[in-house]
């Protein structure tokens, strides 16, 4: 029987988490040299175009340790495994059985919109690599995991990345990690996910380090749900982490939750394409191909076990799973067309199957028809949902402002009300006071822009909390700032005023009172909804010009003038003019008397007058994603 060990990768974006898994994959023989490829784990398109990783992904590899390695874990096995592999289970490995020990491994993702993935891969694991750029140091969201894999108890191995580059600086990185981890300098590895130099190093600290996963093989199946997909041909594809007992292919499963039941269509390992297997047991990582057709049934946290020991079910006590996933953002998306309600409808039902933090339910509006409103964790959320609108389904949405959940309390009521759009803000007059949700902001910055991101937050509506510094070069701020704020544009500002140096984390903290009111731009007399937002009302003056004069940039000429106005209630904040295409009508005469242009000017202008009282003036798609990005 083969050791196990499961471990996940955790790291600020960018700081080469992929190219490490990659480097993993070769020198364990997962994959053949001649199949590598770069990202190999990134399943997507966009995630290769983008650099960065979406979706958490699973694989298992086989590798024979050094006897060193070996010796120092040997008290950590599980009990009664040595008998328990089958021989037709130990066919399946690729490597004829020579390995030592299987380490499954979970890539996950690192920008902020994702943090809900590393959750869920850190409940699923016993330890966790913190890997570090060596040319960028600590950063904010390195801290935000390794806090989340702190609380989860699980053995941390640093490690620093890039070592290869000419500009990386090892020795600061190396002061930085102790710092905020308090570990032993000795302990920190280096690698280069590149070159693969230090990688076989690591493979057998894991090995050393990392403790072997604790399960009952005798007790009934507790499995974890980590993750869940939608496969036409098998249904609901759970992702489990096998906690005690063990499942074959002739079971029948319940999940603890929902109740549901099904049959198992297949059982397999990530290898890391999907290998089917006869049995999985305590400690392994692997996948359920349930039969379910809606994701709805496998919930990712709930527990399955199998239906046969359902009379002992109030022994069967489920693993504690992940609070329930809540959007941060809102937008709604319309059809351009609305006869395509129904096609973008069975879009969105299809991309939720295979991500269950995206939420959509349907809705009206008077100016842009029937739609819904979308429910995303970010704005990379949002605008990964519509590329991938555009490139699988071939549709190109109009998409309103994101907002986050207001809660409104009405006078002479004691009870909030939630507004996801500001066209369902009530009447100004019987608003009591409205709430918005808040964040704690942790900003790592060097100590040279320090001054300028003060100066930043300073101008934002964020109230200072502390300051600690990670070493003489680098600091770290906490700040708690209002959600809004800080989705829009904070991030692209952030990196203008440090050079791209500085990075931050937020995660949600409450709801507090805030003085607001909702801003109406008008495009030719009428209000376009899609544009309204809820605004701050000390910066509904600068929000309004920027909107009017972004929407001047991006709207086509008419044959008439625009006004293009921002507006509270009746009152005007902000206008811009779209100047009107000019057609010289007196081109045609040759001499004669000057009335005679003039009959014609006047004619025109006639013209152009009866054209702007009835004229519409249509707003292509994309003129809504240019004002949202600024």
């Amino acid at each position: 029987m083969k050791n196990i060990r499961n471990f996940c990768i955790i790291a600020h974006i960018d700081h080469g988490k992929s190219t490490l898994s990659d480097r993993l994959l070769e020198l364990t023989g997962t994959v053949e040299k001649r199949k590598m490829k770069e990202q190999l784990l990134d399943q997507m398109d966009l995630e290769r175009e983008r650099g960065i990783t979406i979706k958490l992904q699973p694989v298992q590899m086989h590798y024979q340790a050094s006897a060193s390695s070996q010796g120092n874990n040997s008290g950590s096995r599980i009990s009664d495994f040595s008998s328990a592999r089958t021989s037709q289970e130990k066919s399946t490995f690729r490597d004829d059985n020579k390995s030592d020990y299987i380490l499954n491994l979970i890539d996950t993702p690192g920008h902020v919109d994702f943090s809900y993935e590393v959750s869920r891969s850190l409940a699923a694991v016993e330890g966790a690599i913190l890997l570090v750029d060596a040319t960028q140091g600590v950063q904010a969201q390195t801290i935000s995991n390794l806090y989340l894999a702190i609380e989860q108890d699980l053995e941390i191995i640093p490690v620093i990345n890039k070592i290869d580059l000419p500009n990386a600086d090892v020795e600061k990185v190396k002061k930085e990690i102790v710092h905020i981890l308090g570990c032993d300098k000795r302990d920190i590895l280096e690698v280069s996910g590149k070159t693969g130099e230090g990688v076989d190093k690591l493979l057998e600290e894991i090995v050393k380090k990392i403790p072997a996963p604790k399960g009952i093989l005798n007790s009934p199946l507790r499995a974890l749900v980590f993750d869940s997909v939608y496969d036409a041909y098998k249904g609901v594809l759970a992702y489990v982490r096998i906690v005690d007992g063990k499942i074959s292919k002739t079971d029948k499963i319940k999940m603890l939750v929902t109740r549901d039941e099904s049959g198992v269509v297949e059982l397999g390992h990530f290898r890391p394409q999907y290998d089917p297997c006869d049995e999985l047991m305590a400690g392994d990582t692997g996948y359920i191909a349930t039969g379910f057709k809606s994701v709805k049934e496998c919930k990712v946290g709930d527990t399955v076990t199998v239906v046969g020991v359902e009379k002992n079910a109030e022994k069967i006590q489920p693993l504690q799973g992940y609070k329930e996933v809540q959007p941060m953002v809102y937008a709604s998306f319309y059809p351009v067309d609305g006869s395509d309600y129904n096609v973008m409808r069975d879009a969105l039902d299809k991309l939720t199957l295979n991500d269950g933090a995206f939420t959509f339910e349907p809705e009206s509006n008077q100016a842009l028809g029937r739609g819904f409103r979308c429910g995303f964790l970010g704005l990379l959320h949002l605008e990964i949902i519509q590329a991938r609108l555009e490139r699988e389904f071939d549709i190109v949405p109009t998409i309103t402002t994101p907002s986050v959940v207001y809660r409104v309390r009405k006078k002479n009521s004691d009870e909030f009300i939630n507004i996801y759009s500001p066209t369902e803000l009530p009447d100004p007059s019987q608003i009591e006071n409205i709430e918005e949700p808040y964040v704690k902001l942790e900003i790592v910055t060097p100590s040279e822009y320090l001054g300028n991101v003060m100066e930043l937050m300073g101008n934002a509506r964020a109230e200072y909390k502390s300051t600690e510094y990670i070493d003489a070069g680098r600091v770290q701020l906490v700040f708690e700032a209002p959600l809004m704020d800080v989705i829009v544009d904070f991030h692209d500002q952030l990196k203008s005023v440090s050079s791209g140096y500085a990075s931050m984390n937020y995660e949600p903290i409450d709801y507090r009172a805030s003085d607001l009111v909702k801003m109406d731009i008008l495009v030719a007399g009428e209000i376009v909804e899609a544009f309204s937002r809820i605004v701050p009302k000390n910066k509904v003056q600068k929000e309004g010009k920027f909107v009017v004069e972004k929407l001047k940039e991006v709207l086509s000429r008419q044959n008439f003038a625009v006004a293009i106005q921002a507006t509270i209630g009746s009152d005007v904040i902000a206008r811009a003019t779209l100047s009107a295409f000019r057609k010289d009508v007196t081109a045609k005469l040759y001499g004669g008397d000057v009335t005679r242009k003039r009959k014609l000017l006047e004619k025109q202008k006639k013209g152009k007058k009866r054209m702007a009282s009835s004229g519409k003036v249509e707003i292509p798609p994309e003129a809504f994603l240019k004002v949202l990005r600024r």
